[in-house]
């Protein structure tokens, strides 16, 4: 049975439980990290020396790194892994975006809205990040107005990437600007079973 390391309301283990529900594997999420505790023991960093979730077991093959993770599930599987190399980039530039470039502009106003008391809160620090969330988002608004999903005219690896920081963006307690493309495609998720599942969890 696989095995898959990390807590639920992690956005990195929430796109590998994604793909995992997707695909009909039998798994056992196993809660670490956070309130859970258990990065630093000794078997975990066995398994992962970074001291990070995600980590997999898969039948005694051990794998780090969520992106990674996804996709290896979606190529042994054989489903939203494109055997075209040029289609299967679409969905590998919006999982590498995901993280390099949408993450940094978002951290602030996730971590301050959400996970930081109100009286300690840095309201410009929030403003900022929420703002610099939304260039980004524009940007992918422009692809969404293009093409169905993040990886083309098919759900794919992309999509499960963005999948976990479109449901805290769509959670914050804020007014956010009109992206209908986006709301769309959120529409679409949030009417999966697996996206309900492994995603739509506590945020704290």
């Amino acid at each position: 049975m696989l095995k898959i390391w990390g807590r639920v309301n992690s956005n990195n283990v929430r796109k590998v439980l994604w793909i995992a529900e997707e695909l009909g594997l039998d798994y056992e999420n196993i809660q670490l990290g956070g309130a859970f505790g258990g990065l630093d023991d000794p078997a975990f960093r066995a398994l992962n020396p970074n001291g990070l979730v995600p980590c997999i077991d898969d039948d005694g093959f051990i794998l780090w790194e969520s992106n990674a993770i996804v996709r290896y599930l979606a190529a042994k599987n054989g489903r939203f892994w494109p055997q075209d190399p040029a289609v299967r980039a679409v969905g590998d530039k919006w999982m590498d975006w995901s993280n390099a470039s949408f993450l940094p502009a978002f951290r602030g106003a996730f971590f301050g809205l959400i996970r930081t008391p109100p009286e300690n809160r840095d309201r410009a620090a929030i403003a900022a990040s929420f703002d610099a969330s939304v260039v980004q988002l524009r940007r992918l608004e422009a692809e969404l107005e293009k093409t169905p999903y993040l990886s083309g005219d098919e759900l794919g690896i992309g999509d499960f990437a963005f999948g976990g920081f479109a449901y805290c963006w769509f959670e914050l307690p804020v007014e956010r600007p009109d992206l209908p493309a986006l709301e769309d495609w959120y529409g679409r998720m949030t009417a999966r079973p697996a996206f309900r599942k492994a995603i739509m969890t506590p945020m704290t």
